[in-house]
């Protein structure tokens, strides 16, 4: 793999010469293939594969599948994230049980739980992540900037079906600044911020060629600004979780050095296993706990992450409102319709499909129901999952899966080759 000679000479400085030639070899090697199950779909199994040991859900999969035509990824029950990425579940985790623990503040702020921001979270790893981990009665924001690409995050987290009693998810379509106006406070926040993709060279050539310093030097500017704008929404004694996909200390260590000087941030140390082979800082001057994941050292791509703890003590929690919170409604707030129309139709028939039936549904076609299908709202479903809604009307069903979701391809694999090993 040609990359771009600056890249190359500030990355072998900092990295030395021998983690360079390890990271210089892996980059020309295939990328891993990783998958997350959903702990809330029922218990599935993923044959032929190896766990990803910083995630309880997290599976390495032999080789890449073609995941737009298993019907299990349409209806929630896995979801394909970058192994690195799956570090946040582990980071949350620990947090939970922090010497100064997080279930501790008064968040409240929904009536309970944890209240947390996922700032830049498309396309919705990391906040289907948090919520595989956050406990009952926790809130989690879900933000992207970026209109269609806060759609796609919508899309997958509603796809990302929880039990009512678990932590919820509200979707928005925000910049930073907009919550520091609107006022919301959280007792975690995740920021893996906008960055160069160093990290994506081995996954996405068009990161290479849009690679230069001067988009390094734009990227670390953003981020400072990024951060500074939401730093006044993280509750003291809150959690920012700082993460990009990048390699230089621009955008990383120096960027984490700049937040604990300018906002008084606290570098907190996370438990780690040494076989999980993570780096730590690259700066000299700087020896913070942060995690470095390169690839050749750690199976997976790049990631950066440094957990950083606001200092001071909790404000107390406001009296609760009823109904929708005046705060969220300063913020453009993406309406959950599929999610709704699923859990409102939570008693109506669930009708099952065979493999082309479904791939079929998935793609908006017209589907026939069996005989005996009673007409009206029903729920089509595959292998026990819920993939949509249908409505039966005889001689066949209309189909009212989400047009902007469909399957666009026409073509139908022969068989089905399951990821998951799963009975209903």
């Amino acid at each position: 793999m040609q990359v771009p000679k600056e890249f190359e000479e500030y990355t072998r400085q900092i990295m030395g010469e021998e983690l360079y030639a390890t990271f210089s070899q892996a980059l020309e090697a295939k990328p891993p293939v990783s998958i997350r199950l959903n702990p809330y779909a029922p218990t599935a199994s993923v044959p032929s594969a190896t766990p990803v040991p910083w995630s309880r859900y997290g599976y390495y999969l032999e080789e890449r599948p073609n995941f737009t035509f298993d019907p299990l990824l349409h209806s929630g029950c896995y979801y394909v994230q970058e192994a690195s990425s799956m570090f946040t579940e582990h980071v949350l985790r620990t947090l939970l049980h922090h010497p100064s623990p997080i279930s501790s503040l008064p968040s409240g702020r929904l009536g309970g739980g944890l209240t947390a921001l996922d700032l830049c979270a498309a396309p919705g790893g990391k906040s289907t992540c948090a919520l595989s981990v956050l406990p009952e009665g926790s809130t989690l924001y879900s933000n992207e900037p970026i209109r269609q690409r806060a759609q796609i995050l919508s899309e997958n987290l509603q796809k990302w079906q929880l039990p009512a009693a678990h932590p919820s998810s509200i979707v928005t379509n925000n910049y930073p600044r907009d919550y520091r106006k609107a006022g919301l406070m959280f007792d975690i926040i995740l920021a893996d911020v906008p960055c160069s993709g160093e990290g994506m060279f081995r996954k996405d050539e068009g990161a290479i060629r849009e690679w230069s310093p001067e988009n390094v030097e734009r990227c670390w500017r953003l981020q400072r600004e990024i951060v500074s704008d939401i730093w006044p929404c993280l509750q003291p004694g809150g959690f920012l979780l700082y993460s990009t996909c990048t390699f230089n200390t621009h955008e990383n260590e120096e960027n984490v050095r700049w937040i604990c000087e300018e906002l008084g941030a606290e570098p907190i140390q996370v438990p780690i296993e040494d076989d999980w082979h993570i780096t730590g800082s690259l700066l000299p001057d700087f020896q913070v706990p942060v995690y470095r994941f390169i690839p050749g050292r750690t199976r997976g791509e790049g990631l950066f992450m440094a957990v950083l703890r606001k200092v001071g003590e909790p404000l107390p929690a406001p009296l609760p409102k009823k109904g929708r919170h005046l705060e969220t409604t300063k913020l453009n707030i993406m309406e959950p319709t599929f999610l709704n129309e699923i859990q409102e139709a939570a008693d109506a028939p669930h009708v099952k499909t065979d493999y082309r039936q479904a791939i079929s549904y998935l793609r908006r076609e017209a589907i026939v129901l069996p005989e005996d299908t009673p007409r009206g709202p029903v729920v089509v479903t595959f292998m026990g999952q819920s993939l949509g809604m249908a409505k039966n009307i005889g001689n066949r069903a209309n189909n009212l899966y989400p047009k902007e979701w469909r399957i666009k391809s026409t073509y139908i694999p022969e068989n089905y080759e399951a990821i998951l090993r799963h009975t209903e």
